[in-house]
C-alpha cells in the first residue's frame, strides 16, 4: 500500500507526541488519542509530504 504521509520536523515530532500525552491524560486511550492527532495534522499540515510503502503481504 502506498501512501502519502506528512513530513514532520523533529519539533512538530515533539509537539505531536506532546499532544498525545496530553489527551492521554484526560483519559483518552493512546490509540484513540494516537488517531486524533494524526486527524489534526493530516487536517493542518501545509509542508512537504513523504511516499510510505506498507508491506501488507505476511512472508
Amino acid at each position: 500500500m502506498l501512501t502519502g504521509m506528512p513530513s514532520l520536523s523533529h519539533h512538530e515530532q515533539e509537539q505531536a507526541a506532546d499532544r498525545i500525552r496530553q489527551l492521554m491524560e484526560t483519559g483518552m486511550s493512546s490509540g484513540e488519542a494516537i488517531a486524533t492527532v494524526a486527524e489534526e495534522i493530516r487536517e493542518t499540515h501545509k509542508g512537504d509530504r513523504v511516499t510510505v510503502i506498507f508491506d501488507d503481504e505476511d512472508e
